[in-house]
């Protein structure tokens, strides 16, 4: 079971309405995908998270060193590539190519030996996740806190039991926005904030001690990435969880942020961390200091399949006799990529989404959506 080959394709798709969150506008949406190819012809797809040029030629710089060896020896595969990088990619785009392939390699190794992919994890822990509604963005034109909560109203009325919005513009305007967010869709729906390190510590305890009355279930990238010690700080002078985590790299970025102690949450990239080898590991590392997982997902239904069978065999911490529920990113901002290229059985139903039991990740990829959008060289 040699690989016989790896191709790389850069979709993009110019989007209808511009948005934006506290750093950057987007204007479209880029991803970069990867065909691992088996001498028996079994096909296993992945993706990388983050700029998609740049993960395309960190694919094919890997690709050498992949090609011929055996499929199924995914974690040999995946310390070949960790140590053909290490001595300059420990962090960022090399990382997410290895991500690519090796989730690739998860799918193309399930396909083969027809079992899914949550089965090679180890098993699955739940039948279902409950996906939290990721949208909320800052659009130009309007009122923004009515467009944010005629948003949240559609979220509610779709069955969604939570959901996550942005802040990061003003102080005064994001406690604004959460409030009138949180009586929009009333106290039984989680909400959750994120600002996408757009704070100092200040202004991040400031908003957190100004929000907790509208019981937020966690605080995302409240400041820097790079501020552990002020991330610990942080969770000393606020009563909600704070979370970070898809600015990390492999186990031993997460290592450091654990033993900071700078976070409740730990949001592990799939798709840039490492991919699935990688993120059993860190979820390992994650229940030796008793932090719960909720991985960050915001691309394709590639992603979104890896991120599902990787919760689905997350381990319950602690062990109880009803277990709580485990939460996903469901992105729902404008994405042709994320709706057009794969099609699955793990859909939205009644505020839960089920886990997939075929072969692989469990989605069938559409090649002519993906030739639709693949950019053309």
């Amino acid at each position: 079971m040699k690989i016989k080959s790896i191709e790389c394709f850069v979709l993009a798709d110019k989007l209808k309405e511009t948005f934006y969150f506290s750093q950057w506008e987007y204007s479209e949406r880029r991803v970069c995908v990867v065909k691992v190819t088996s001498d028996s012809g079994h096909v296993g797809w992945g993706e990388g998270y983050g700029p998609a040029s740049l993960i395309k030629a960190g694919i094919e710089h890997l690709t050498p060193y992949v090609v011929g060896m055996n499929a199924l020896q995914t974690e040999t595969i995946w310390s070949i590539m960790y140590r053909r990088t290490l001595d300059f990619a420990r962090r960022g785009i090399l990382v997410a190519a290895i991500s690519a392939i090796d989730v690739a390699l998860w799918d193309l190794k399930g396909k083969i030996l027809e079992q899914p992919v949550h089965q090679l994890l180890g098993g699955k822990k739940r039948d279902t996740i409950v996906p939290y509604a990721t949208g909320m963005y800052f659009t130009d034109g309007g009122v923004m806190a009515d467009k944010l909560c005629k948003e949240a109203s559609e979220y509610v009325d779709l069955g969604y039991k939570a959901m996550k919005m942005k802040v990061g513009l003003t102080l005064e305007e994001d406690i604004e926005n959460v409030k009138k967010l949180r009586e929009t869709i009333g106290p039984d729906v989680k909400l959750m904030i994120d600002s996408n390190h757009a704070y100092n510590l200040r202004e991040a305890v400031q908003l957190a001690n100004a929000v907790e009355q509208y019981d937020i279930s966690w605080f995302e990238e409240p400041i820097s990435p790079e501020y552990y010690d002020q991330y610990a700080e942080l969770r000393t002078k606020t009563t909600i969880p704070i979370s970070g985590g898809e600015c990390e790299y492999l186990r031993f970025g997460f290592q450091t942020l654990l033993q900071s102690k700078s976070v409740d949450i730990i949001q592990p990239d799939i798709c840039a961390t490492g991919g699935l080898t990688e993120a059993k590991r860190i979820g390992t590392l994650a229940t030796v200091y008793g932090v719960e997982v909720v991985p960050h997902t915001w691309g394709t239904g590639i992603a979104f399949a890896a991120a599902l069978h990787f919760i689905s065999n997350l381990d319950c911490m602690p062990g109880r006799l009803r277990t709580p529920e485990c939460y996903i990113e469901h992105d729902r901002t404008e994405n042709p990529l994320r709706e057009q290229l794969t099609t699955s059985d793990m859909v939205f139903d009644n505020g839960l989404i089920k886990i997939s039991d075929k072969p692989g990740l469990g989605f069938t990829l559409n090649e002519e959506a993906l030739h639709k959008f693949a950019l053309k060289e």
